[in-house]
Order: C-alpha cells, then sequence, then structure tokens
C-alpha cells in the first residue's frame, strides 16, 4: 500500500485542563474517503481542528503528505494542500457567493484556474450560480453549505476535511451534498468526513474510525462498521435512515 497522504500519532489535545483528544491513531491513504463517527462531544471536530492547526496539540505526531505538520501555523498547512470546511458552515455573511469562493483561493495567483475553479464549484452547485452576486448570509442554510463546501475546493486541495457537512440540512441537500463528496473524490480528493449521519457516511466512505469521549475504539472498512451490531446500536437507530 502507498504511504499515508495523513497519518496522526498518539495525538493528545486539550483546552486547558480538560483533554480532549487521549492518543488518536488514524490514517488516511490518498484517494480514500474515510469518515469519522462518534456521538456529540467525543472529539471529531476537535480531530480535524488538530490537524488543520486551529488547535494545538500538546503531544504526539501528525504527518501530512510526508511533512510534520504537528506545530504548524494553519495558513501553511493550506498552503501545502489541506483545507476544511467547518462545522456551522462560517461563510462570510456579508460578502457576496463569488467573493467567499475567491476567499477560498487566497492563496493562489492564477486568476484563470481560479475562474476555472469557480466555474466547476458552480457545475456542481448550480442554486449558487444563481445566487454568485448575493450575501452569503441571505443564503439557505442548504446553499450555505453548499458555499462552505465549495469554498474549501478552491485551494484545490491534496486533502478535503470535511466537518458535519449535512447537519441540519433537509434530506435532498444531504443526498446532493454526498453525491458531490462521491464526484470530488473520483476526481482525486482525498477526503477525511466527519458526520453525525454516521449511515451516510459510512455508505460512502471506504473506511471509518468510531470515536467514543477522545478515543478511537473502532477501525474498520466502512462496509464492515456498517453491519458491526455495536455500531448499529449506537449510531444507526431508526432516526438515521
Amino acid at each position: 500500500m502507498s504511504e499515508p497522504l495523513l497519518s496522526l500519532s498518539a495525538v493528545h489535545t486539550s483546552y486547558g485542563n480538560i483533554e480532549a483528544l487521549h492518543g488518536i491513531d488514524l490514517v488516511v491513504y490518498p484517494g480514500e474517503i474515510v469518515c469519522l463517527i462518534g456521538a456529540n462531544g467525543a472529539g471529531k471536530t476537535t480531530t480535524l481542528m488538530s490537524i488543520s492547526g486551529c488547535v494545538k496539540t500538546r503531544s504526539g505526531t501528525i504527518r501530512f503528505d510526508g511533512k510534520d505538520i504537528t506545530q504548524m501555523p494553519s495558513d501553511r498547512i493550506v498552503r501545502l494542500g489541506l483545507a476544511q470546511s467547518p462545522e456551522g458552515r462560517k461563510i462570510f455573511p456579508r460578502l457576496t457567493v463569488l467573493e467567499n469562493l475567491e476567499m477560498g483561493a487566497f492563496i493562489r495567483d492564477d486568476k484563470a484556474g481560479i475562474a476555472a475553479d469557480i466555474e466547476r464549484v458552480i457545475a456542481l452547485f448550480p442554486i449558487l450560480g444563481e445566487r454568485r452576486h448575493q450575501a452569503g448570509g441571505t443564503l439557505s442554510g442548504g446553499e450555505q453549505q453548499m458555499l462552505a463546501v465549495g469554498r474549501a475546493m478552491m485551494s484545490r486541495p491534496k486533502l478535503l476535511l470535511l466537518d458535519e457537512p449535512s447537519l441540519g440540512l433537509a434530506p435532498l441537500i444531504v443526498l446532493k451534498i454526498f453525491e458531490v463528496i462521491k464526484t470530488l473524490n473520483a476526481e482525486g480528493t482525498t477526503i477525511l468526513l466527519v458526520e453525525q449521519n454516521a449511515r451516510m457516511a459510512l455508505r460512502h466512505s471506504h473506511r471509518g474510525y468510531v470515536l467514543e469521549t477522545g478515543a478511537i475504539t473502532m477501525a474498520d472498512k466502512a462496509d464492515v462498521l456498517l453491519a458491526d451490531p455495536r455500531v448499529q446500536a449506537a449510531y444507526l437507530g431508526e432516526g438515521d435512515h
């Protein structure tokens, strides 16, 4: 097997005196969709924030594309080819859709390439084309989520971190978001996905990890986890179809 694109080894992350991650080990290989599932407060977002450099780890090692990024500033990590679409969307509400997408390309200066990538995002999410001159804050929740994913795509990442892309969205919008995730992956983007909707996440991933109170408790191929009675009992309840 090829070298991992991303690897976390014995990563501990704390908020003050509270340890949120207790020695996480995780790998993502080029071309994969890997999901991280778990209950609220399990440490899923903290894991992504630790990877992207938004939260500093206390100990352990994070390597991306052959480089140690453990204590690297976030902007340098983005330049290496890692982008995150954060939980809660966090678009720029006063900027237009186009301006939000342009902000996603802040590390680039290839105007023709940026323009082509904006059209690519709009081809994936046509509604953003219709709304291109509207302020981001006037969009619906689903449209804002599309914009957040599109903005993260604009840096042309090798690895895309997606934090709860389906949270609070109507079922049809969720299907659209996951359709785009599959398309991006087929076009060569590796994806690490944090998702409350465990069933949807596992159906669209190659492998998965289960995180419980800051520790990985299970790791396997996605279809194996999907069929596991423990995963079904804890995360695949009747309300999660």
